[in-house]
């Protein structure tokens, strides 16, 4: 059963009352995921707004009532209201002109319907009033998302056509919300796989790692294996990969590990530090994810038992990645602060010893040794000072 938006306090936000009164509420509609996830129990995070003023006129109106506008994407016909409580962004009704599967050509509209009929899913085509929060849906959208089923809204093949990109988004939006599977929807996504070879790798990254962050995409995951669409755009990952996922999964969830969208990659991946740079580069990931993908790659040969001497070198998030991966234990690292060394040059300078590589190179040794018993006091770090100076 759907809630109502009444139970929602975002409505009532001070901010979207000032945008409210500014753009006018007869001229405006709440629309997308805060009404969609709203109705369905989830938290909401960003509110978005339709509305048939025309991009121009939005930042006129905001202005006049001292609401500063940043023109993210203005081309579209969308401008973000920089609000106390948050950004809103505005968008002018559109409807497609011209449509080549990867990007639009749209014009500006003022007829709610047609601007809800160029939407993916009838669950993101739910506008709200601002006053009453009266909802339309034009495309039985509430229906689908009682059933929990992610329907396009028309023809699957020409929503698709219109936008390759759906193809991924149907499937992050099944995992999400989904309970009911579309017949229609499997089908054309299955069948027109191939059409994703033509989007950016980043538009790619953005919803494979979108998905591969919710709670439970593993079938969602295996589906896309089985239909083809998963060795498009990550030919690397075989059955055993989608294997290795579901354990993975599991051992987060066992653990009490949340999700980490990087590590599910990985596990996807044979453990191979050269595919992973492969893929990081093709998807084309930042300098930190391509560095902590690699990590989690070179997971073979870790010391599943040396859990914390692990973090201490890898640092706790990059070890528990290479620990679930394994299927090891890493709740011993869960909450766990890596100590500081605490033995310093000058100490043993103070010993005897000329400053320079005789230094570093104690340091180093020691330090080996503090780790592997566990990270002693600075009594026990003593003696073993004093039995590498006698050794030495």
């Amino acid at each position: 059963m759907l809630q109502n938006l009444e139970i929602a306090d975002w409505p009532r936000r001070d901010g979207l009352r000032a945008l409210t009164a500014a753009l006018g509420a007869e001229h405006i509609r709440w629309v997308g995921g805060a009404v969609r996830d709203t109705l369905i129990g989830m938290a909401v995070h960003d509110v978005d707004c339709a509305t048939i003023h025309p991009p121009a006129r939005v930042m006129d109106l905001c202005a006049e009532a001292g609401i500063r506008t940043v023109p993210t994407g203005i081309d579209h016909g969308t401008v973000t209201a920089i609000l106390a409580d948050g950004p809103v962004e505005v968008t002018t009704l559109r409807r497609d002109v011209t449509t080549d599967g990867r990007r639009a050509t749209v014009a500006f509209a003022s007829d709610w319907r047609e601007d809800a009929a160029r939407r993916d899913f009838t669950i993101n085509a739910l506008y709200a009033h601002p006053e009453t929060l009266e909802i339309s849906d034009y495309f039985g959208g509430l229906d689908d998302l009682a059933a929990r089923r992610v329907r396009f809204i028309g023809n699957p093949r020409d929503r698709i056509a219109e936008d390759h990109l759906r193809i991924l988004r149907y499937y992050r939006f099944q995992a999400r919300f989904g309970a009911e599977l579309d017949a229609g929807a499997e089908e054309a996504c299955a069948s027109l796989a191939s059409t994703l070879k033509g989007l950016s790798r980043e538009r790619i990254a953005s919803e494979l790692l979108g998905l591969l962050a919710l709670p439970g995409p593993q079938p969602t995951v295996a589906r896309m294996h089985k239909a083809g669409v998963l060795g498009v755009i990550l030919p690397e990952a075989c059955a055993p990969q989608i294997a290795a996922l579901a354990r993975l999964i599991a051992a987060e969830t066992e653990q009490g590990f949340p999700p980490v969208a990087l590590r599910r990659l990985a596990a996807l991946l044979p453990p191979s530090a050269d595919v992973a740079e492969g893929v990081a580069a093709r998807l084309r990931l930042s300098k930190v994810q391509r560095a902590r993908l690699i990590s989690a790659a070179e997971r073979i040969g870790s010391d599943a038992e040396a859990a914390q001497a692990l973090a201490y070198h890898l640092g706790r998030d990059w070890a528990a990645d290479r620990l679930l991966l394994l299927g090891a234990d890493a709740r011993a690292i869960k909450d766990w602060e890596p100590p500081t060394f605490p033995l310093k040059g000058g100490a043993i300078v103070a010993r005897g010893v000329a400053a320079g590589p005789a230094v570093a190179r104690l340091l180093q040794t020691i330090e080996r040794r503090w780790v592997a018993e566990g990270f002693p006091d600075d009594a026990r770090i003593e003696a073993m000072l004093t039995d590498e100076l006698a050794r030495h």
